[in-house]
């Protein structure tokens, strides 16, 4: 299987072959500029203390630039709710300036559309929607119960799928898993370019009654595709085995940033992982270090929450590695 195949736009083979390469520019990149949401989820965790808060501008603005100097080829905006955070538009506009491939946000879609527009004129050519419910009913009830916000929501969905590339993002717990097919359908519908389906950490099981969604769903979005064999197959979202790789090779040219502090990766930083180091120029050599002495499957975050993707490309490196 090419890593292509698989949908992430940013794990290639390509990449992996190169991964151990000093000059390699820095692929995916994400930065938490604030902990603030509007909403509740159920699922969602607070950020380890030391990250907690909003970011500066000032801050902002020297993390990109030191990636624009390493040749950042794709970030990603998130938080808490990153539409919150005060001038994000003049960071999407700077990292366009930059040249930057790929300029993503993760947002639960409840900002207006015309600021979401305003975003996508400024660069912006990735947007990840949480929509974790089929109906309203159960839309409140996994954004923490906000009311009148889930129609507004999967109106947003269907108007910028038009306008860019649009994923949404479906958490399942014990309290939606049972309407997974129904939400799986609906996502479809609204014309989004593909439906990232995921356990959450607390939940954590795979998700079993998938069978029988169409093959014209299925064939319309790789990731989705990818995810729900993966699932028919037996194997859940998230977990290292003892048969893999045990060393992360994203963390080479791959990282996320919150507060003072850049981490080995955006699920490390969610489970209270401890950083890789301090934001500063010296954070490729800092990343190096952590990998030549890290073993994921011995750290119980890496082996219990790490992703079936970032799995396959670290088994895809490490085998580029060993045949050369």
């Amino acid at each position: 299987m090419k890593l292509e195949d698989i949908g992430f736009y940013t794990l290639l083979d390509g990449r992996a072959r190169t991964s151990l390469s000093r000059a390699s520019p820095w692929w995916r990149c994400e930065l938490i500029l604030t902990d603030e949401c509007n909403f509740n989820c159920p699922y969602c965790r607070p950020l380890r203390k030391d990250c907690q808060g909003i970011m500066s501008y000032i801050q902002a603005d020297k993390v990109i630039k030191f990636w624009l100097d390493e040749g950042l080829l794709n970030i990603r905006f998130s938080g808490g709710e990153p539409t919150l955070w005060y001038h994000l538009d003049l960071l999407v506009k700077m990292v366009n300036q930059g040249k930057v491939k790929r300029i993503a946000i993760s947002t639960n879609g409840s900002a207006s559309l015309d600021y979401y527009k305003k975003l996508i004129d400024f660069g912006v050519n990735d947007i990840s929607i949480s929509l974790d419910a089929c109906c309203s009913t159960i839309g409140k009830m996994m954004n923490g119960g906000i009311k009148d916000i889930w129609k507004k929501t999967v109106n947003n969905i269907k108007e910028l799928s038009k306008l860019t590339y649009v994923t949404v993002g479906i958490v399942f717990d014990e309290k939606n898993v049972n309407q997974s097919k129904e939400n799986i359908e609906f996502a479809h519908l609204l014309g989004v370019n593909d439906i990232r389906i995921i356990s959450s950490a607390q939940y954590n099981q795979a998700i079993s009654n998938l069978d029988n969604l169409s093959d014209d769903i299925l064939e319309s979005h790789k990731i989705l595709k990818y995810r729900v064999n993966n699932f028919k197959e037996g194997r859940n979202v998230r977990g290292i085995q003892k048969a893999d790789c045990h060393q992360c090779y994203l963390s080479l040219d791959d990282m996320a940033i919150a507060g003072d502090y850049h981490f080995p990766c955006i699920i490390y930083l969610r489970e209270g992982g401890n950083p890789a180091g301090v934001v500063s120029d010296k954070m490729r050599k800092e990343r190096r270090e952590w990998f030549n002495k890290h073993n994921s499957f011995k750290d119980s975050i890496c082996r219990q929450n790490c992703l079936d993707v970032c799995i396959d490309y670290n088994n895809k490196a490490n085998q580029f590695q060993a045949n050369e």
